[in-house]
């Protein structure tokens, strides 16, 4: 499948962080941090966006700010990286460009990471932000989740940990590239293999191990969406590209959601890699499809 030049640069990179793995396999986690922190580089900056970095519920994060954005509605991010790696910074451009088209703000959630702190701390720290902005004024209906890869899980995961909390829940959910999971059970590991250039089931094992810490069975549903009842989840966008290896977790997550009565949307980009918005103002694919986020969430 052609892609546009520019979309290449995320396969590069991702080969580059590919390559330095395999050279050294034992990379600390402080050494991994600092690589994929270079994930901003295949973003460039949103025009008219402002930032401000502050603690919200007692959890560290950045505010984005698009100029004329509606300031009573926002987006709770919370970023990818197997739950280890990442980080607010890594992702801000990337969600200054969603909360840009979407028209609102966004609070970039800069959440405890494992393996010094397994699950549930993730989610733990996604209820005190959304609690903390309910207390804020912020209203439900005009709150949503999104998040990408092991921030896509989150942004999912959050909302049924607020249905189980009795907490009113947000008017929708964005999923770039999810990863569900922790079994590992998706064809598209083994079937997309050979054009993912960073996600190996290798790498998600060893994520999932740290993230799990040994003590979390890897059905546990607030560990893996996919094993969640889904009735009466918010309406949900998910995309993913065909060129990677967790394609099988968001096919498996629309099935899923539609199935029990979800109203939910799910793109498949052909040729693209692994959360493949982070060439937000780059690629003219991502254009296309931010394009198409704004027409849904309009549509609501």
């Amino acid at each position: 499948m052609a892609i546009s030049k520019e979309a290449d640069t995320l396969r590069a990179l991702y080969q580059s962080w590919t390559d330095q793995m395999v050279a050294n396999p034992n990379l600390t986690i402080a050494n991994l941090r600092s690589m994929f922190d270079e994930w901003s580089q295949a973003t460039l900056e949103p025009e008219n966006v402002t930032y401000k970095s502050d603690h919200v519920g007692g959890v560290e994060a950045i505010w984005a700010f698009p100029a004329g954005g509606d300031a009573k509605r926002v987006i709770i991010y919370t970023h990818g990286g197997g739950f280890a790696v990442g980080s607010a910074e890594s992702h801000r451009k990337m969600v200054g460009h969603l909360a840009k088209v979407l028209g609102v703000t966004a609070c970039i959630l800069h959440y405890r990471r494992a393996p010094e702190h397994p699950f549930p701390a993730q989610i733990e720290d996604a209820v005190a932000a959304y609690k903390a902005l309910l207390a804020q004024g912020f209203e439900a209906k005009n709150i949503l989740t999104a998040g990408d890869s092991a921030g896509g899980n989150l942004a999912i995961a959050s909302v049924m940990k607020f249905r189980d909390l009795g907490l009113p829940l947000p008017s929708a959910v964005i999923a770039y590239s999810p990863w569900l999971d922790m079994a590992l059970r998706g064809e598209t590991l083994e079937t997309n293999a050979a054009t993912d250039a960073l996600v190996s089931r290798a790498v998600l094992e060893g994520m999932a191990g740290m993230f799990l810490g040994g003590e979390t069975d890897p059905l546990n549903p607030l560990a893996n969406p996919l094993e969640n009842d889904f009735t009466g989840f918010p309406p949900l966008y998910i995309n993913c590209g065909s060129a990677e290896t967790l394609q099988s977790d968001s096919e498996s997550l629309a099935a899923k959601a539609k199935a029990q009565g979800v109203k939910t949307t799910l793109s498949v980009v052909p040729g693209m890699q692994h959360v493949f918005p982070f060439l937000s103002g780059r690629a003219p694919e991502v254009e296309q499809e931010l394009a198409r986020i704004a027409a849904w969430y309009r549509a609501l």
